[in-house]
């Protein structure tokens, strides 16, 4: 007994037509035929009942269609759970996220999944939460790490909050932090009185301390602007002026920075990890979603 004929016979029983059972499984009807008396062979008894073209099933018939259709049931389960095992084997997963998390939240989990899983290649793209939501609609990524709340929220993204994170002000360690000397935390007033280092436009950070100062009244000034994370850092180590980042990318920054905390009630923004909802993201994808949320 094959899976083929199983499929052949449930193909028949379910459309009461040779021929037409033959167009749904692909196969040339006399084929079809030929495979459907093997199996009748095979068991010893006929399945169908053939009179004037009216295909009925016997009761040998009745008996095997709920069996044949759980076997190729579990066939279907076992190749598939088979395909998603060798995709952790093997495969990709294309991750989106913005750089500063790629320098501070992804090194150690990426590193941890390419232990466990190396077969697996990691294609990451660094981007702003808005860019990282475009792409993941069309489809060129299987995750993105992004920024709450999204841009432009869309019901055909999927969104999971994974952490909640402190944003603290860098200095050049030559030079004191803004602010009155002998204080041990920044406030966002301080920073009217500072030239600011500041990421380019679309930058989430950009926009979050942007609006913070000027909730606070001020127009923050910008010694420069435009730059990506290391370079904004790159700046800050030279003197150029200070900058709001993520604690974890300033935990990373090493020598050179002075990093002291924003006062109460401070800047806080909220990292989620998204896909899209109405795909599920590959096996391997999944498990890298797995991690992330188990960091």
């Amino acid at each position: 007994m094959q899976l083929q004929q199983l499929q052949y016979f449930v193909a028949v029983a379910e459309t009461r037509h040779f021929t037409r059972a033959a167009d749904l499984v692909h196969v040339a009807q006399p084929s079809l035929s030929q495979q459907i008396k093997a199996l009748e062979r095979e068991l010893g008894a006929d399945l169908f009942q053939r009179a004037r073209g009216n295909i009925t099933l016997t009761d040998a018939g009745e008996a095997l269609l709920p069996l044949a259709r759980r076997i190729l049931a579990d066939a279907d389960t076992a190749r598939h759970e088979v395909q998603e095992l060798a995709q952790l084997r093997r495969g990709r997963v294309r991750l989106g996220a913005t750089p500063s998390l790629c320098t501070g939240l992804l090194p150690d989990v990426l590193r941890a999944f390419h232990d466990r899983y190396p077969g697996i290649r990691l294609l990451v793209e660094e981007g702003g939460s808005h860019d990282l939501v475009r792409e993941l609609a069309r489809g060129a990524l299987d995750l993105a790490l992004v920024v709450l709340p999204l841009p432009s929220p869309s019901p055909a993204l999927a969104t999971v909050e994974l952490l909640r994170e402190d944003l603290v002000v860098v200095s050049s360690s030559d030079a004191p932090p803004p602010g009155p000397a002998g204080r041990r935390t920044v406030r966002i007033a301080d920073l009217a009185g500072a030239r600011l280092v500041m990421f380019r436009h679309g930058y989430d950070l950009r926009e979050l301390t942007v609006a913070a100062c000027r909730a606070e009244g001020f127009e923050p000034e910008f010694a420069v602007e435009g730059g990506e994370m290391d370079a904004v850092l790159g700046f800050v180590r030279a003197g150029l002026g200070v900058a709001v980042v993520p604690r974890m990318v300033a935990a990373r920054s090493g020598h050179g920075l002075r990093v002291t905390p924003l006062a109460r009630p401070g800047l806080h923004r909220t990292i989620a990890l998204a896909h899209r909802s109405d795909v599920a993201p590959p096996r391997a994808a999944r498990e890298l979603q797995r991690m992330l949320l188990e960091r």
